[in-house]
């Protein structure tokens, strides 16, 4: 115990603590609501929570070494949802220079972080232009794929920030429940009150009402967690709110688009309710390089 207070704090330990309470609330709520209908979306996403908790909980706990082995293990299983769509000749030719960027990037991100990231944009850049060209389902791919090393690869330069070992965990921390938190309420507020849908031939299920819903939540949570953990003003975590809400939900859409052009509804079923790795991490590609970067602006540190 006394090891995780050192490596922790007991701040960062309490709000986990807290976070780990309203899903239990929440799992025993839906159940009884629910209890005639054990395959209900809404059950089967929150359920799938228990899961995807202790996973970050535990990247958290083997600091410094739980982020590289989170973005490892988010690339390995987007990896293996993307290879499938490659057809059966092609498979084994996405796959193996694929894992090969992923670990090349994970390793040089320790070594050369601004220029890993800015080869890493440049090669987005190129691919995207290049699927817009010709439409192909491998160039999707290696997009996405791009896109996913780029954001997983933040994950990491979180601890090279110049602040103190446990402010680089707390925003870290920040990171992960603000953009979890974010999703989950942009999905219960466009349930219960979606009526304007957004991108309706992209993704029907966004409407205004869940982004906003989303956006409200977010604020309050990122006022809450930002001043219990002393990360920033209340101004600045306002700010950070906001554009991290309208990041994931970016993302969310970046994914879903790429979603319509395979034609698939999920790009996995391994988490029940939530679809794939790609379906769960879509927004945190987007908001970890985002944090990332507002982090080193306000602080006027070099990115």
């Amino acid at each position: 115990m006394q090891a995780l207070l050192s490596l922790l704090g007991t701040e960062i330990l309490t709000a986990l603590g807290m976070l780990y309470l309203m899903l239990g609330m929440a799992s025993l709520g839906v159940g009884l609501k629910l209890r005639a209908r054990p395959q209900s979306r809404l059950r089967l996403q929150v359920n799938a929570w228990w899961a995807i908790f202790p996973v970050v909980t535990l990247s958290l706990l083997l600091h410094p070494a739980g982020a590289p082995l989170l973005a490892l293990l988010i690339g390995v299983l987007a990896l293996r949802e993307l290879a499938p769509f490659a057809g059966q000749g092609g498979a084994v030719r996405f796959t193996w220079p694929a894992g090969a960027t992923l670990a090349a990037t994970i390793t040089l991100i320790f070594l050369k972080p601004q220029a890993i990231a800015l080869a890493l944009a440049i090669a987005i850049l190129i691919t995207l232009v290049y699927f817009l060209w010709l439409r192909s389902t491998v160039s999707l791919l290696w997009l996405l794929w791009l896109m996913l090393c780029f954001g997983v690869s933040f994950l990491p330069r979180y601890d090279m920030l110049p602040l103190a070992p446990h402010q680089r965990l707390a925003w870290l921390f920040y990171l992960y429940v603000l953009t979890a938190l974010n999703d989950v309420a942009q999905f219960i507020s466009g349930t219960l009150f979606g009526r304007h849908r957004i991108a309706p031939g992209i993704s029907p299920n966004k409407t205004w009402q869940g982004l906003l819903g989303g956006v409200a939540a977010t604020l309050l949570l990122s006022l809450a967690l930002g001043s219990y953990l002393h990360l920033a003003p209340a101004r600045q975590l306002a700010g950070y709110a906001v554009l991290l809400s309208l990041g994931g939900f970016c993302g969310d859409l970046m994914f879903s688009a790429a979603k319509r052009v395979l034609g698939v509804k999920d790009f996995s079923h391994l988490i029940p309710g939530h679809g794939g790795m790609l379906d769960r991490v879509d927004s945190l590609v987007v908001t970890a390089p985002l944090l990332y970067f507002l982090i080193t602006y306000a602080q006027g540190m070099p990115a």
